[in-house]
């Protein structure tokens, strides 16, 4: 049974840093790809980062040189690096695995979901 256990978030300075973790079990998590995705308070649940099987990656345009989503295969873990972030970051967060077309969609491996607030 594939599972994702998230950690990290909670509460963090505008300008300051905060990293986000994923760790996963039950896949051969290397040939995967992994996304996070965040969903604030009314908002629609919108694309975050994407790191492929090669170690690509892509990123929301306003997020990019902010983020960086990186994965240590040995470890079966993802993470998203959060430098400077901003009031209109916090969100809920939350990680997925799934082949590298199929991120984001409800068929693929979902994690509990991390709060992250963004405040002074």
């Amino acid at each position: 049974q594939v599972r994702l256990v998230q950690s990290g978030g909670g509460l963090v300075q505008p300008g300051g840093s905060l990293t986000l973790s994923c760790k996963v079990s039950g896949s051969d998590f290397s040939t995967y790809a992994v996304g996070w995705y965040r969903q604030a308070p009314e908002n629609d649940h919108e694309f975050v980062a994407h790191i492929y099987n090669d170690g690509s990656t892509s990123y929301r345009p306003s997020v990019e040189g902010r983020f960086t989503i990186s994965r240590d295969n040995a470890k079966n873990m993802a993470f998203l690096q959060m430098n400077s972030p901003k009031p209109e970051d916090t969100a809920v967060y939350y990680c997925n695995l799934g082949a590298k077309y199929e991120l984001g969609h409800p068929s693929t491996y979902w994690s509990q979901g991390t709060q992250v607030t963004v405040s002074s």
